[in-house]
Order: C-alpha cells, then sequence, then structure tokens
C-alpha cells in the first residue's frame, strides 16, 4: 500500500476569515469530488490571505499517486485563477 500526500500553500483574494473558510469550502468540495482524495486545512487558520492544504490519497502504485496528486495541483492552477500557488510538496510514503 502506497500512501501520498501533498501540502499546498496558497494565497486567497479574501479580506476576512469568512471569506477565506468559503473559498476554502468550495475548492475542497471539488477537490473530493473530482478526484477522490482527502482533503483539510492544514496550518495557516487564522490567515485571512493564505492557507495551507493537506491531501492524501492511497493507491498499489506509487507513479499513480506521485501524478494524481501532480493532476490536482494543476487542476487547482488552472481552473481558479483567483488564487496563487505560493508552493506544493508531494511526499510517498
Amino acid at each position: 500500500m502506497i500512501v501520498a500526500t501533498c501540502r499546498i500553500e496558497l494565497d486567497l483574494p479574501s479580506r476576512t476569515l469568512k471569506e477565506k473558510r468559503q473559498i476554502l469550502q468550495s475548492v475542497v468540495a471539488r477537490m473530493r469530488r473530482s478526484f477522490n482524495v482527502a482533503v483539510a486545512e492544514v496550518d495557516l487558520n487564522e490567515l485571512w490571505g493564505s492557507a495551507a492544504l493537506g491531501i492524501v490519497t492511497v493507491s498499489n502504485s506509487a507513479d499513480y499517486a506521485q501524478g494524481l496528486l501532480e493532476r490536482v495541483v494543476a487542476w487547482l492552477e488552472g481552473s481558479r485563477l483567483d488564487l496563487t500557488v505560493v508552493g506544493y510538496e508531494i511526499e510517498i510514503l
């Protein structure tokens, strides 16, 4: 069993924590539905202009898991032009 994790740091166009939560709720729901991954906000919870998301998938293939998480990041960069991906890292366990 292969477990792959991804941590993505984002800059958000929000001016309040309420706006941040609305943006993240939409992003998280679409990621879960489109890619069948587990997603949660893992850091920077009280900063209204930034967020850190943790994404996890389980697979039999390390290559598949790596590719899936890379597709998630590419989707985020391509479909949500209002968000800026500051950085991300993928780890295969």
